[in-house]
Parts: C-alpha cells; sequence; structure tokens
C-alpha cells in the first residue's frame, strides 16, 4: 500500500501503523495542488507496488467563510486541492489500474446540503459527484469502478478544525447523537475497494449518521 501526503511525518505515521497489523508500506510525498506531482506519486505508486488495483483520494482543505470572506485566491487554491487534484489522480490512474480496479473519492455532505459556511469547499466537494460519474463511465469498459463515500461530521483535525472556527458544528444534532469516527469511513471505502462491491459504479455512500435523510 502506498500512502501520499504532503506531510512526509503524516505519512510515516500511517506507513508505521500498517507494518504493526503486518501490512507493507510505501511513503510518497508530494503537494496535490501541483499537477506533476500528482503524476508522478501515482507513476511512482504503479511501479514501486508492480501495479495499482485501488486508489482512494482522502484530501480536502476549507479556507474563506461565507461569499465576502473568500478572496478569489482562496477559490482557486480549495478547487486545486480539492477538485482538480482529484481529477489529475483520476487522469493518471485510470489507464493504469488493472482490470476490475476501484477508485474511490471522499467528498463530504457539504456537496450535498448548505451549512459550512465556506462555499468554496461546499462547491469543490460538489465536483466530485460530476466527476466521479465520468470516471466510472470511462472505466466500465475495463470493469474499473468509481465511487464516492461522503462522511458527515466526523471526529478529525480537519472536522476540530472546523468546529473551532463554527462552534455551531459541535451542536448539529445528528440523528444517531454523535460523530462518527475515521473508522466508519474507513470501513465503506474498503467494501467499494472490494470485489464484494463489483457491481455498484458511479454511487455515493453517505455515512454521516442520518443527518442528510432524516432532518
Amino acid at each position: 500500500m502506498a500512502c501520499a501526503d504532503a506531510d512526509a511525518a503524516a505519512a510515516r505515521g500511517t506507513v508505521e501503523y500498517i507494518e504493526r497489523e503486518g501490512g507493507r508500506g510505501l511513503i510518497l510525498v508530494a503537494d496535490v495542488a501541483d499537477a506533476v506531482a500528482c503524476e508522478n506519486v501515482v507513476a511512482q505508486a504503479t511501479e514501486q507496488l508492480g501495479g495499482l488495483d485501488g486508489v482512494v483520494c482522502n484530501v480536502g482543505i476549507a479556507a474563506g467563510l461565507r461569499l465576502e470572506g473568500t478572496t478569489p485566491e482562496a477559490w482557486d487554491y480549495t478547487f486545486a486541492v480539492n477538485l482538480r487534484s482529484h481529477f489529475l489522480l483520476a487522469k493518471a490512474a485510470l489507464p493504469r489500474l488493472t482490470d476490475g480496479g476501484s477508485m474511490v473519492f471522499i467528498a463530504s455532505v457539504a456537496g450535498l446540503v448548505p451549512g459550512s459556511l465556506m462555499p468554496a469547499y461546499d462547491a469543490s466537494k460538489a465536483g466530485l459527484f460530476g466527476l466521479c460519474r465520468h470516471v466510472a463511465l470511462e472505466g466500465a469498459r475495463r470493469g474499473v469502478r468509481a465511487n464516492v463515500v461522503v462522511p458527515g461530521l466526523i471526529d478529525t483535525p480537519l472536522g476540530r478544525l472546523a468546529s473551532r472556527g463554527r462552534p455551531s458544528r459541535e451542536r448539529t444534532p445528528v440523528p444517531l447523537g454523535r460523530q462518527g469516527t475515521g473508522w466508519e469511513v474507513a470501513y465503506p471505502t474498503i467494501f467499494l475497494l472490494s470485489a464484494e462491491a463489483s457491481y455498484i459504479t458511479g454511487q455515493a455512500l453517505v455515512v454521516d449518521g442520518g443527518l442528510t435523510a432524516l432532518q
């Protein structure tokens, strides 16, 4: 398994966890806002792993508050990281994926419903659904699938940062009564990568404790 991150220490921590569980990890350092870096990270992973059968695009930043607090520069950079990078990674990965392979994009319920107060974040996450459908269409002839996992309020470092900027986030009435965990996003992702999901493509799997469906 290859783990790519802009932060080498963060990638190393993930790989160390993988290796403690008996797996083998490869550290790749890349800034996905850089188009060349996106191509290189996919090429390196394919070469050093001896092939590519699954890709998870899990990267996102948030900048700006409301329309008046979002600069054009913040908008462009958010899109470069949250959407353009996914396009670049998919473009590089699709021809390298083995037949029957799988891509999973990690989006957000902010791409489905308003509420984050960060228009660049909401719009960039919404764009992942259209990108996923296109990747699924192009990959279908070779059995390559593409799907989106859509987390709601999840207890992650980015989620905690969002709560500091918008304390009301912590009071959001989630029907299941709590925020989710990283594992509760990971398991649906693993499912969509696996052969058990071999007839699922172009879909969005919402993991939000009922937030968008039961309000």
